[in-house]
């Protein structure tokens, strides 16, 4: 029989590599610009934006196709209608899609989160366990030596 001495919680621990929070980590590798994408995404990824496009893009149309001739800049059917037709995806959808991914983000940040408060609990708790391990490991190589003594 071998004899494998288990590695003390003292070992185990200079072998661990400490625990890091990914979003503290990430957060601090983001670049200005990186920040600036960010920031772009989260405020145009809003409610709010996809409304102030909705009221310009009416207003633009209702100017163009309603206000008296002399006052009209792009008048109707000119590229009124183009704008309408071509940029009616983009205006719409571009501003719904951003508020889908803000809240996927939103979503997955607080999973990480979860995620790394459960897997600190974890540790602390497995640190625990093999601390009793260890205490057991010695009370049994006490019993053994006394009873290789008798």
């Amino acid at each position: 029989m071998e004899n494998h001495k288990p590695k003390t919680l003292k070992e185990l621990k200079a072998l661990r590599k400490p625990i890091r929070n990914a979003n503290i980590i990430a957060k601090q590798k983001l670049s200005l610009l990186d920040k600036l994408a960010l920031w772009i995404t989260k405020n145009v990824g809003t409610m709010g934006f996809f409304f102030v496009i909705f009221i310009w893009t009416t207003g633009w149309l209702g100017w163009n196709s309603l206000a008296p001739k002399e006052v009209r800049f792009d008048p109707f059917p000119a590229f009124v209608l183009w704008l309408f037709i071509s940029n009616m995806i983009q205006i719409f959808l571009m501003p719904l899609i951003m508020i889908g991914q803000n809240l996927q983000s939103d979503h997955a940040e607080v999973r990480a989160e979860a995620d790394f408060e459960v897997n600190t609990k974890a540790e602390r708790e497995i640190e625990t366990i093999l601390m009793h391990l260890e205490n057991q490991n010695e009370i049994i190589m006490e019993i053994l030596k006394k009873m290789e003594k008798k």
